[in-house]
C-alpha cells in the first residue's frame, strides 16, 4: 500500500486528514492489507510466514469489527457496506 493509498483512505473513513485512529480507519486500512495478501497468495501458495501474518490482520479486523457492532451498530452496519465485508 502506497502513502498516496494510505492517505485517501484515512481521508475517506476519518473525521479528519490525521484522525488514523478511528475504528473505521483501522478497519478499512486492514481490510486493504488483506485483500493485497490475498492476491499475493495466488502467485506464492507457499509463503506460510506470510499467511500467519494474515491471519493475525483478520482477527485482528473481526475484534475492531465486534467492538464497533457492540460500541455503536449503524456505523458497524455501515462499514460493513462499504467495504463489502460478509457478515
Amino acid at each position: 500500500m502506497t502513502k498516496e493509498e494510505k492517505h485517501e483512505i484515512i481521508r475517506k473513513f476519518g473525521t479528519s486528514e490525521s484522525d488514523s485512529g478511528r475504528s473505521e480507519v483501522q478497519i478499512a486500512l486492514l481490510t486493504k492489507r488483506i485483500n493485497d495478501l490475498t492476491s499475493h497468495f495466488q502467485a506464492h501458495s507457499k509463503d506460510h510466514h506470510s499467511r500467519r501474518g494474515l491471519l493475525m490482520m483478520v482477527g485482528k479486523r473481526r475484534h475492531l469489527l465486534d467492538y464497533l457492532a457492540k460500541k455503536d451498530i449503524s456505523r458497524y452496519r455501515a462499514i460493513i457496506k462499504e467495504l463489502n465485508i460478509r457478515k
